[in-house]
């Protein structure tokens, strides 16, 4: 977790935040904004970039214990989803210790001789790739690439892609306030229809469905602690 100023030298808080979140290894990383930036403009502007949440100076350190127990908390959850998730559709199960570990270690199988078409999934899964984009990236044919990843994976290679939005689908939706188009958008989809189908075929609900389902789970689990 960072916690961080806005007002800062050189890259302000804007900018780190913006930074973080266009790298795949940081993107998932929870940011919490303490400042003395007030403004309603400046709190719509860090929230719509995606920090956590956002508490203006002076704060007292209760108020900011129960902002970061409650990132933590959303941050729990969304790796016991990942994980179930992983441990249902990846043909080896993840590592131990996964709260540690960055979500896309576990996401894909280790197999030496697919880690160029993961990584290339990894960079670009939120752009609309195709099957025919991830086999020229590594140089094989569609066919060819179609086949030596079912064989082995077990999985298509769309269906690899696939989960890779997935799992993002599922840090946006808990983790940011973004609506369900934008987060289709971000997600490479052509449109809000086709992630929406997609996404009620992984979970058997529809997004906003899934996103309600998750905080009312959070909000229980509050009143069990504080009780």
């Amino acid at each position: 977790m960072i916690i961080s100023e806005i007002s800062i030298p050189e890259l302000d808080g804007y900018g780190v935040l913006t930074t973080l979140r266009q790298n795949p290894a940081t993107a998932m990383i929870p940011l919490i904004f303490v400042t003395t930036k007030t403004s309603r403009a400046d709190f719509r502007k860090g929230m719509e970039l995606g920090a956590d949440d956002y508490l203006s100076k002076p704060c007292t350190l209760k108020e900011l214990l129960k902002a970061i127990a409650t990132r933590l908390e959303k941050r729990a959850l969304l790796t016991q989803t990942l994980v179930a998730q992983a441990q249902r559709r990846v043909s080896e199960p993840p590592p131990t210790n996964t709260a540690s570990i960055a979500v896309q270690q576990f996401i894909f199988p280790s197999v030496p001789q697919l880690s160029e078409v993961f990584d290339f999934i990894e960079a670009n899964y939120h752009l609309p790739i195709t099957i025919g984009d991830v086999a020229k990236a590594v140089d094989y044919s569609p066919a060819y690439l179609t086949n030596l990843v079912r064989q082995q994976t077990g999985q298509s290679l769309y269906r690899w892609i696939t989960h890779r939005r997935m799992a993002q689908a599922y840090f946006l939706l808990l983790e940011s306030k973004q609506k369900i188009n934008q987060i289709a958008a971000n997600l490479g989809y052509q449109n809000v229809v086709s992630f929406c189908r997609q996404f009620r075929q992984y979970n058997g609900k529809s997004p906003q469905a899934w996103r309600t389902e998750c905080h009312c789970s959070l909000a229980q689990r509050k009143q069990v602690q504080n009780n």
